[in-house]
């Protein structure tokens, strides 16, 4: 390949340019001369065609970049934007062969073009430029400096980001310096802004430019349009990193955050726990006289926190997480990870908390389900237990008391138990004892649903939702009760929900479920007739 040169100009004269640039944004210089040479193409593409074979090359010698089209020998023209004859090139006496690539420059700033007016005279004719030559001046110089300023931004953009990448999940301070739509919060944070989003917001907060804020890294968006540096108020590793701040026991690593549970604005419960068995978790995040916590506690703008004691032991776990309430009985069950907290009846407000706060964020704590019930709730709940076992053949007080201890209180309870289950209760002596009990169970509950088919036939007013659930076969009231809890209030929204959602949902086993599904599919099918056979005849007069 040969090229015909000549000295040129350019309608940028790029190279103080250049390295001011690499030098001022910290990009390197050979990035900056290859995004030129790609821009001053791309707009040539644009001007001259896709046919044409051109080549962008930047000249450190003058600080421009140059033009070439390239043209092939041929012995008959087929492509004339791509071709020339050999014919011509020795009419132009210019020293090529067949086969060989000739590289013309394209001169596209008027004053080049009048400098090289006898190459342009001979050259000319065969690039057929010279009407786009203008055009092109100035589509490549506009070009050229969209490319070089999209070029920065992308860089500068890099930089940040690789800069933050490594901060996301840690504090950082700024300073608020403006709001915009949607009332997100632009903060200063040094070398670039970041941005606190309106969700991120901590609720009954309020800030002024100027203002200094702390808060938590939550994520670099590299692809956003905006601040690339999210952060967050609310964000409950917010509170972890600013006790990590504050107790120097937590920054060693001989006291660990367990968990945190945060309701931003207005509590928040961590759990601690310690791998020196001389040091108090509990007592190095309060500090002496409260200062440590209370440090948190100003900096989170008098949002209450709660320092619970971390325990292996589930139950003294939840007990001190449900605190400052105090608790007289804990039972668990382990199948539905659930707990019920028996509280004295004077207690109740306190372990709930206002609207829930409390004990939902001992749940949310400890990862159980947590049911609060007072003593006397608690008290009236196993008589009524006691009395619906006591109603299947056989079962004495003593036996009922027996089951109510290994956790069943329900008719749908004992159904669903194994044998072996059954046969662990005190007062069953044997696997075949607890098979008859099994069955006796199945035949007591089915017993009570005809009993309240019956009821509800005969009333005047038409059944409730909760009147049509217990009509199905299997659906006790504690299965209704779970359905209910979970949203199913309704025959139809149990059959229109999918069984796996439901499974999770209600708590109940996809076997149950499916159970469930089939029976009240069948009851839909002949709800009329059920209630109609179960209407007993009006007396008729004497």
């Amino acid at each position: 390949m040969k090229a015909v040169s000549s000295s040129m100009g350019s309608e940028l004269n790029l190279e103080s340019t250049i390295e001011q640039v690499a030098k001022e944004k910290g990009i390197e210089k050979k990035v900056l001369v290859e995004t030129m040479e790609a821009a001053i193409l791309k707009a040539a593409q644009s001007v001259f065609g896709p046919n044409r074979e051109l080549e962008a090359r930047y000249n450190p010698d003058n600080g421009q970049v140059d033009l070439f089209q390239y043209m092939t020998v041929v012995e008959e023209v087929a492509e004339p934007e791509r071709e020339i004859s050999l014919a011509e090139v020795q009419r132009r006496k210019l020293d090529a062969e067949l086969g060989e690539e000739l590289g013309f420059q394209v001169f596209w700033r008027p004053e080049d073009a009048a400098k090289a007016r006898d190459q342009d005279r001979e050259y000319g004719e065969i690039l057929k430029l010279k009407q786009a030559r203008s055009t092109f001046g100035r589509i490549a110089a506009q070009t050229a400096k969209q490319v070089l300023l999209q070029r920065v931004r992308d860089a500068e953009r890099d930089i940040i980001y690789n800069e933050y990448k490594d901060r996301k999940g840690e504090l950082i301070r700024g300073i608020v310096r403006r709001f915009e739509k949607g009332n997100n919060i632009i903060v200063d944070i040094g070398k670039t802004e970041g941005v606190l989003p309106f969700r991120e917001q901590t609720p009954r907060e309020t800030y002024r430019p100027g203002d200094r804020i702390v808060a938590y890294v939550k994520d670099i968006d590299r692809e956003a349009r905006g601040p690339q540096v999210i952060l967050s108020r609310s964000d409950p590793r917010l509170v972890e990193k600013l006790f990590e701040a504050e107790v120097p026991e937590i920054y060693e690593g001989i006291v660990r955050i367990v968990g945190v549970a945060r309701e931003p604005g207005a509590r928040s419960k961590i759990a601690v726990t310690s791998r020196d068995s001389d040091v108090d978790p509990v007592g190095a995040c309060v500090g002496m006289k409260g200062a440590r916590v209370q440090a948190v506690v100003q900096e989170l703008r008098g949002e209450k926190i709660d320092i619970v004691p971390f325990d292996r032991d589930p139950a003294r776990y939840v007990i001190a997480a449900i605190q400052p309430a105090e608790v007289h009985k804990v039972i668990v069950d382990e199948s539905e990870n659930r707990m019920e907290l028996v509280v004295p009846d004077e207690k109740l407000s306190l372990a709930i908390g206002r609207k829930g706060q409390n004990v939902r964020l001992a749940a949310q704590l400890t990862n159980w389900k947590l049911d609060i019930i007072s003593e006397s709730k608690f008290r009236q709940m196993e008589e009524e237990a006691m009395r619906v076992l006591q109603q299947i053949d056989g079962v004495t007080e003593v036996v009922a008391k027996a089951m109510y201890r290994q956790g069943f209180r329900a008719l749908e309870e004992l159904c669903e138990a194994s044998p072996e289950e059954l046969a662990a209760i005190q007062g069953i002596s044997n696997l075949e004892a607890a098979e008859r009990m099994k069955q006796d169970a199945e035949s007591t509950l089915e017993r009570l649903r005809q009993t309240h088919i019956k009821a509800v036939a005969n009333r005047a007013e038409p059944p409730t939702e909760r009147d049509r659930l217990l009509m199905v076969k299997g659906i006790g009231e504690r299965t209704a009760q779970q359905l209910e809890e979970a949203g199913y209030k309704s025959i139809a929204e149990v059959m229109r929900e999918d069984e796996d959602r439901l499974a999770i949902r209600s708590g109940l086993r996809i076997a149950k479920v499916r159970t469930i599904r089939a029976a009240t599919k069948e009851f839909l099918q002949s709800e009329k007739q059920v209630l109609a056979a179960a209407r007993e005849p009006a007396p008729t007069e004497a």
